[in-house]
């Protein structure tokens, strides 16, 4: 079903209100942890995010792109870190938009992302050592993968 656009209720303003004093901190700490992603991640089997120069990313999500999408999640599920696939289906074709009559095959590069992107763990608490065990766990699927080929 289409979104529509709702108003924020008071209780929830306020409540955001107070938080919105910690964005600036949580914005820090969750760059700081895809800066370590990026660098751990270098020589990895996953692409990482750019950042454009005139851009701030805020990393409210950590998406990278891996050619073996569900391999990679199950890796890291089985060492007991959960991962998040946001859009598995590309918007042309989920069933809310079937009216615009696009089909499969009309936007390749959004196909494509939907097989391949999959959101790291990251958020404000996150700390440096599970950055590493995170990218640790990817890179040991990457070796394994290299090997099996």
């Amino acid at each position: 079903m289409r979104g529509y656009n709702y108003r924020l209720e008071e209780l929830q303003a306020a409540i955001l209100r107070v938080k919105l004093r910690h964005l600036e901190a949580w914005t820090a700490d969750r760059r700081h942890h895809a800066a370590s992603y990026n660098a751990l991640l270098v020589d990895g089997m996953v692409a990482t995010p750019h950042e454009l120069s005139y851009a701030r990313h805020v990393y409210h999500i950590y998406a990278v792109r891996a050619p073996d999408r569900d391999g990679l999640q199950q890796a890291l599920l089985a060492a007991g870190i959960h991962t998040g696939i946001h859009y598995p289906v590309p918007v042309h074709l989920q069933p809310a938009y079937a009216d615009l009559g696009h089909v499969q095959g009309d936007f390749p590069q959004s196909e494509r992302a939907s097989r391949d992107v999959l959101s790291l763990p990251l958020y404000a608490e996150l700390d440096d050592e599970q950055v590493r065990r995170i990218a640790a766990v990817i890179l040991a699927e990457g070796a394994r993968l290299c090997q099996s080929a």
